[in-house]
């Protein structure tokens, strides 16, 4: 009881990428592989991994993963939707949640447990990493906010909860970039895989 759980949102369509990023190829894996390891080797307590397009390639993917799944139909109403579904999802007795992107395979279990230290010390209802005075993922919500983010608009987003509660947000600062690293476009997967090589 009062674990803190993760949700990892692999809901989207990539239609910026032109190709479903989740399957990308890092480090011998996939993305989506990469955050569910990254996820899994922190103190995070379990993981709901939310799907949507390219549901059962995705799931024969993750099926060897210790992580749980649900699927939101209304994915393509945006990621708010699908930060919705994984929290419908989650045990009634979660003590917070910290809302991972799909697409974000750098953030590591360090920054992770930096987050959920300063949780779980600070007595502060949302924690979001920061990295040069910008703030990155995961994003830590407290259980208390689950009615709050079914109020809010799915075209805002997330990032709404943190601006309406401001004063119960703390920022913790990281050295690592990763936090605010993703991949919108092809582009930006070949320049990261060619810096890698």
């Amino acid at each position: 009881m009062g674990e803190i759980w993760a949700i990892i949102l692999a809901a989207g369509e990539s239609r910026r990428m032109g190709f479903p990023k989740m399957f990308l190829q890092f480090n011998g894996r996939t993305m989506i592989e990469n955050v569910i390891a990254n996820v899994c080797e922190s103190a995070v307590y379990n993981t709901m991994v939310v799907l949507g397009a390219e549901k059962e390639s995705l799931i024969e993917l993750i099926a060897k993963s210790q992580v749980l799944y649900c699927y939101n139909d209304k994915y393509k109403e945006g990621m708010l939707s699908s930060v919705k579904c994984g929290f419908r999802n989650l045990p009634s007795d979660y003590r917070a949640v910290l809302v991972f992107q799909g697409d974000q395979p750098f953030i590591t279990p360090r920054a992770i447990n930096a987050v959920i230290k300063a949780y779980l010390f600070s007595g502060k209802g949302i924690v979001i990493p920061t990295f040069q005075n910008k703030r990155g993922h995961p994003l830590l919500i407290d259980i208390k906010y689950r009615g709050e983010i079914e109020k809010l608009c799915n075209s805002k987003g997330l990032r709404s909860l943190a601006d309406k509660f401001s004063y119960d947000v703390l920022e913790v600062d990281t050295d690592e970039s990763g936090i605010l690293r993703d991949f919108d476009t092809y582009e930006e997967y070949e320049m990261e895989i060619n810096q890698i090589q």
